[in-house]
């Protein structure tokens, strides 16, 4: 089949800059984690005082357009107390014009959710929370050893479509070995329940160094199951489909005007920046990030006065290379249009490519743009990977 291409350049919003804002604590370390925290919450507010400095030092980071987006990300930002937020949020607000539609994103565990904390938070300007739920089944939730219990989990979402908070999210794991296709259908009659506008689900991973790699590796667990997660994540396309909600990224539903609009910066090369420990900053030419160590990076903020990060430019191959693997992972998939403008020397490689990649039902063409298809969104990092150029 030939692919034929139309220039006809699909409209996507400009949204202005988003900010995010690392939050390095947990209660409890998850099996499958692999973000930077720490169990020790003794330097929290040393941290504070550093995040705010750090929001000082970085000020003119980016142009001077307001904040489209403020993300509070760990970590678990809902382990703050009331004075540490109201600070946080004094000091941005100090710093930066912040749009007077900003979308302001705080993730949350259920065990911290009470109506008086949602109350605060909706006070100091919080209008989305992302909820760490995981899983509504006891054994999922010990077996990934969170914090809170399933009767937390049902009990938080009472709570938050009872408040004044107009927007949330849930964050759900298939593939999980406790995870039976019976659980994980129940999960998601749950989440249908209580009408939940946008939903993030992950695929069970198991990334090196955590403990749930040394589980397994001690046999002290099984493994994940490969068809299993499959299986899942077909039931969950066609579910979320069949309920009205765009499935705009591999990992993200949302209802129609619920779309999470800091992370789509992301995937839309929004500059952004991100402060704390470990945490990433993007401007369209350079990327750098934090130095993933609490006290180290303390030290440096408060005693040294300097950012501890490193930093990277990013050459032709590169960001031609990320603007593949962002965009494929979205329904707004990558614009021939923008390859031909930017990428031109890469051009016919591309298209070789892509003839291919569309010959096998991976890929399809709507208009300029090109994204993939429900067999593609199985494999999507490694149709990413067929288009780079090294």
């Amino acid at each position: 089949m030939e692919v034929t291409f139309n220039t006809q350049h699909s409209t996507l919003n400009n949204p202005h800059k988003g900010l995010y804002l690392h939050i390095p604590f947990c209660k409890q370390k998850c099996h499958y984690c692999n973000f930077h925290f720490s169990t020790s919450r003794r330097l929290q507010p040393q941290m504070v005082d550093a995040l705010i400095r750090e929001l000082e030092l970085q000020e003119d980071y980016l142009d001077s357009s307001p904040l489209g987006s403020i993300y509070l990300g760990g970590g678990t930002p809902s382990l703050l107390t009331r004075a540490e937020l109201s600070r946080l949020f004094s000091a941005i607000h100090r710093l930066h014009k912040v749009d007077d539609g900003a979308e302001i994103t705080l993730e949350a565990n259920p065990d911290d959710i009470t109506p008086d904390m949602l109350a605060f938070w909706k006070k100091v300007g919080i209008n989305r929370l992302s909820v760490g739920i995981q899983s509504f089944h006891e054994a999922d939730l010990l077996w990934m050893n969170r914090a809170h219990d399933a009767r937390q989990a049902h009990q938080c979402l009472e709570w938050i479509k009872a408040s004044e908070i107009p927007e949330f999210t849930i964050d759900l794991i298939y593939g999980s070995p406790t995870t039976s296709m019976q659980q994980w259908e129940e999960n998601m009659d749950i989440f249908f329940k209580y009408d939940i506008p946008h939903l993030s689900a992950y695929c069970l991973t198991v990334e090196p160094h955590t403990a749930l790699a040394g589980r397994i590796r001690k046999g002290k667990s099984d493994a994940p199951d490969d068809d299993l997660a499959t299986e899942q994540f077909l039931f969950l396309m066609d579910r979320m489909e069949a309920s009205g909600y765009d499935h705009y990224e591999i990992s993200n539903y949302g209802k129609p005007g619920h779309h999470a609009r800091h992370n789509t910066h992301y995937w839309q090369g929004i500059p952004y920046l991100g402060i704390g420990p470990s945490a990433h900053s993007y401007n369209g030419t350079t990327r750098q990030w934090n130095l993933a160590h609490n006290p180290q990076y303390i030290k440096a903020i408060l005693e040294e006065d300097k950012i501890p990060y490193e930093q990277e430019s990013l050459d032709l191959p590169t960001r031609y290379n990320e603007y593949i693997m962002t965009g494929l992972r979205t329904m707004w998939g990558i614009s021939i249009d923008r390859i031909k403008e930017n990428y031109n020397e890469y051009f016919a490689l591309f298209s070789q490519e892509l003839q291919r990649l569309s010959q096998e039902g991976l890929v399809k063409l709507i208009e300029d743009q090109v994204v993939l298809t429900r067999a593609g969104k199985l494999q999507a990092d490694g149709v990413a990977a067929r288009l780079f150029m090294v």
